[in-house]
């Protein structure tokens, strides 16, 4: 893929990164209150929910901030966690752990189908992002310069 390519294909990327988190945080916002009695001593599911709601917008905000590696890195760090963890408790059944409730939840069900898919595209395109690199944008005025 060319330079130039490339940088048209950044924006692209960055608005699917963000639309990713956003539906994922919609979602978890939704479906949070049907979790409350999900919990351990000292957190509920729907609080785990409400908190991954909050991370995806700050990363989704991030990135659109401060286009970068590190900021599309957060992003997929978010994203990769979200879907791993949606997939995780639909798989295997692992308890409480710790602070957290038993989460396992073996059904799949619209919300879950579209956050899942939702991430993964956040996955693939920070992905491309930390991989590739954003370009830096030129902070000089375009056109002639001072000997005109």
């Amino acid at each position: 893929m060319t330079d130039r390519v490339w940088r048209g294909a950044v924006p692209v990327l960055i608005v699917l990164v963000v639309a990713g988190l956003a539906v994922d945080a919609g979602i978890h916002f939704a479906v949070a209150g049907d979790y409350e009695r999900v919990r351990s001593d000292l957190l509920s599911q729907a609080e785990l929910f409400r908190l991954e709601g909050i991370v995806a917008i700050g990363a989704a905000a991030l990135l659109l901030v401060r286009p970068g590696r590190v900021t599309a890195l957060f992003a997929l760090l978010v994203s990769g966690a979200g879907a791993a963890a949606v997939l995780a408790y639909t798989y295997v059944d692992p308890g409480a752990l710790g602070p957290l409730p038993d989460m396992y939840e073996p059904v799949w069900f619209l919300e879950k189908v579209v956050s899942l898919i939702a991430q993964l595209i956040a996955v693939v395109a920070a992905g491309a992002l930390v991989v590739r690199g954003i370009p830096a944008r030129s902070h000089r005025a375009p056109g002639p310069g001072p000997d005109v």
